[in-house]
């Protein structure tokens, strides 16, 4: 029962005992303000005799509404409080309504799969569980540059010096696509996007088609760089030349993205499952493979195809035709997935430009090993590259999980700069990217060690391992890590901040930089050698 005392202005509620400050306009008849907000009011008799004298008036609930006629003859300010009791009712009866539908919303969400928790990593699991990989990634390079080192005299190589451009840019295909594609699926991994099934088959399917789309692009524009890149020095164009180069190229692009596009998807799962973070162990196998298959394949592929000019001249233009003729496919399975859709239409530029910087490297690569005393290059080239490319490739994933797992949603572009970061905040910070830094760069020099033993110990190459070559050889290897690895701190965080996805951007030009980076260091180590006598006597044979 809920009572009102005149000499209050108060309601009080009997069965809460609480009370409630009535209306404050003069001459108004209270109304009672209940918890929800809603506001009822006490309809006061006609008589005075029938007003009780105790000073309290008994509140009695309307569970109707009186008919129209009597509406008419009430008096206008019951009207108007009832008006406004009826539009109080209405606005409470809506905001319970989206209460509950609040609710239900958690409740939904809340069945949800809940991403897990980020693992926590010191610099010992952190080395832990990058050392395997990365010695496993070195030594496919190891293998990448034995073979580079032989077929560097097929006739192929020789006859059509232009494939060696074509080398560090179908090599950086693994940090283009691969390591793209195994960055964009560990961080969907760890975030949580492929928990089911459905989310998980769904992505696979259309990273794949992506993939194979970019590089039958990719590819096909490789060659047309080489061809541009081979005859502006010499102004010799031959279009038989052009055409293998082509067919060499895309053939070698689809087969290889294909094939390392497979082995990635069932590490990231692998390690899902096994409770390691796919972040330190994707990248690194990508490349341990990456060198070694698509080298294979694009000097038996571009062999093959060599022989068949002197009898067939429809072979090169039919498997350049095949591939293209493909395209269509894969794009309509990748615009099927929301992520690979963006990635379809948005993702171009750094997978392009990273092609570009690549064949500049491959065209430095081509004039260095065409002079007989520096062919011992050839065998180190896939190894200073692919190592640079395989560390820097680990801290940009790692860097772009942190961004997306710690920071707020890609947005716009901040209106409010922040400062580029220095060399210090970078590999001396308290944070777990700096930590990561540290640790990928303490195993550059131990790492190459183990790579060079290994080259000398299969007697590979041109060149032998004395002192002075070894530390002209580190210094080189140490230098372009920093440069890569400072700049993965500052490239990733600024993409981020520009509403770029790093997974999708960054990776491609770190790459394709180390490429270019780890060429052009090795050809003037090199020459300083050459220029300082410390020149071999087995160089050229």
């Amino acid at each position: 029962m809920v009572l009102w005392s005149k000499d209050q202005d108060k309601l009080h509620d009997m069965s809460t005992g609480t009370e409630r400050i009535e209306m404050k306009k003069e001459g108004a008849p209270p109304a009672y303000h209940q918890s929800n907000g809603s506001v009822h009011p006490v309809i006061l008799p006609d008589n005075n005799e029938q007003v009780p004298q105790n000073g309290e008036y008994e509140l009695t609930e309307m569970t109707s509404l009186p008919d129209q006629d009597d509406q008419q003859n009430e008096r206008p300010d019951i009207l108007d409080c009832r008006a406004n009791a009826k539009g109080q009712r209405e606005e409470d009866a809506l905001l319970e309504n989206a209460s509950q539908s609040n609710e239900s919303d958690d409740i939904s969400t809340d069945q949800s799969p809940v991403p897990p928790v980020p693992l926590k990593e010191t610099s010992f699991s952190i080395g832990l569980q990058v050392l395997f990989p990365f010695l496993l990634a070195g030594f496919g390079t190891v293998a990448a540059g034995m073979v580079l080192d032989m077929v560097q005299h097929w006739t192929v190589f020789t006859e059509v010096t232009e494939v060696f451009i074509l080398v560090p840019a179908l090599l950086g295909l693994k940090g283009n696509l691969e390591m793209t594609l195994a960055s964009r699926l560990s961080t969907a991994a760890n975030i949580g996007q492929m928990d089911s099934a459905k989310d998980m088959w769904k992505m696979i399917m259309g990273n794949l088609a992506l993939i194979q789309v970019q590089a039958t692009v990719v590819g096909f524009l490789a060659s047309i760089a080489a061809v541009i890149f081979g005859w502006i020095p010499e102004g010799n164009f031959i279009i038989g030349h052009a055409v293998l180069l082509c067919a060499s190229s895309v053939a070698t692009a689809f087969i290889a993205s294909l094939l390392l596009g497979l082995i990635m998807i069932g590490v990231i799962i692998a390690s899902r499952k096994v409770g390691i973070n796919p972040d330190n162990v994707a990248t690194p196998i990508a490349a341990s493979l990456g060198d070694l298959i698509t080298l294979t394949l694009l000097a038996g592929i571009s062999t093959g195809l060599y022989k068949e000019l002197e009898y067939n001249d429809y072979a090169n233009p039919l498997v350049c035709a095949f591939f293209v003729a493909l395209t269509p496919i894969w794009v309509l399975i990748a615009r099927r997935t929301p992520s690979t859709r963006e990635v379809l239409y948005s993702g171009w530029e750094p997978v392009i430009i990273a092609m570009a910087i690549s064949s500049v490297g491959g065209l430095i690569l081509d004039k260095t090993v065409s002079n007989p005393n520096f062919a011992g290059m050839a065998v180190f080239t896939p190894v200073i590259n692919g190592v640079g490319g395989n560390l820097v490739a680990v801290q940009a994933s790692r860097i772009s999980t942190y961004l997306h797992m710690n920071a707020l949603p890609i947005a716009e572009p901040s209106p409010t700069p922040r400062k580029c970061p220095t060399p210090w905040s970078t590999f001396f910070g308290s944070g777990v990217n700096s930590r990561s830094a540290r640790v990928l760069f303490l195993l550059v020099a131990p790492g190459h060690l183990v790579f060079l033993y290994t080259i000398n110990s299969m007697q590979g190459g041109h060149t032998t391992l004395t002192y002075v070559f070894i530390a002209f050889y580190l210094a080189a290897a140490l230098l372009q890590v920093i440069i890569l690895l400072y700049l993965a701190d500052w490239m990733v965080n600024w993409m981020w901040r520009r509403g770029m996805d790093p997974d999708n951007f960054s990776i491609p030009y770190l790459t394709a930089l180390g490429d270019l980076l780890g060429t052009g260091f090795l050809a003037l180590c090199f020459h300083i050698l050459w220029l300082i006598g410390d020149r071999d006597a087995d160089v050229g044979d």
